[in-house]
């Protein structure tokens, strides 16, 4: 983990930050123990902010401590990705229809941008960079609404998900699929026509989950079905 530490800031959140980011880019990937005494030495701070951060971890699924043995990282657990999906899935429809109508120029020039940014990110195979371009998509669209403290929520909720979404990205076809669903949502709020923003994000956030038993079948130690 590349960790550099922002002396401004209190130290928690920032580990926080760095381990959080490292369990969603599979960086430390499902099963790896967690020792919080060579956590604490690779951040360069003292065990108690990292033991806050694996207890927010905790909290969000991404890390299981048990009391007296090992912290690991959590394997994907998908019941909890199908509801954390269910309640994005639901905001984002009415979001999409909210941009829709109000057919901000800013708002639509700012997708676009991000949407050019995922398609060079695309084209070089970063997939991880990819999958953070495509949350920044979204989070565009969350502040457009107004709604940045519902995005926060969604996040937190999302570990799973994105989990998923990153071992689905170098599938064949799924980056192009990710694409056309942002280029329909775009041009749907672009014009103005609330149905079709709507169902494109629709269509867009059902892909992954509708294919977990292929993700499963590549990654069996992984998953929790």
């Amino acid at each position: 983990m590349n960790f550099t530490r922002d002396p401004t800031r209190h130290a928690a959140p920032q580990v926080l930050e760095a381990l959080r980011a490292a369990i969603i880019s599979m960086e430390l990937a499902p099963g790896i123990a967690l020792d919080r005494a060579e956590l604490a030495q690779r951040f360069g701070v003292s065990q108690t902010p990292v033991r806050d951060a694996l207890m927010r971890l905790s909290e969000e699924g991404l890390v299981v401590i048990r009391a007296q043995y090992t912290t690991q990282v959590s394997r994907i657990d998908v019941p909890a990705a199908r509801e954390a999906h269910y309640l994005r899935r639901a905001v984002e429809i009415e979001i999409a229809r909210q941009l829709a109508i109000a057919h901000d120029d800013a708002v639509i020039a700012g997708l676009r941008t991000q949407l050019a940014r995922q398609t060079e990110l695309a084209e070089r195979k970063d997939f991880t960079g990819f999958i953070a371009a495509d949350k920044e998509f979204h989070r565009l669209m969350y502040e457009a609404a107004n709604l940045p403290r519902l995005w926060s929520v969604v996040v937190r909720m999302s570990g799973h998900v994105d989990r998923l979404r990153l071992l689905h990205s170098p599938f064949i076809g799924k980056t192009e699929s990710i694409m056309d669903g942002h280029h329909a949502i775009l041009a749907a709020i672009e014009s103005g026509d609330v149905d079709a923003a709507q169902r494109a994000v629709r269509e867009h956030l059902s892909g992954t989950l509708a294919s977990v038993e292929d993700i499963q079948k590549r990654y069996p130690d992984y998953l929790i079905l």
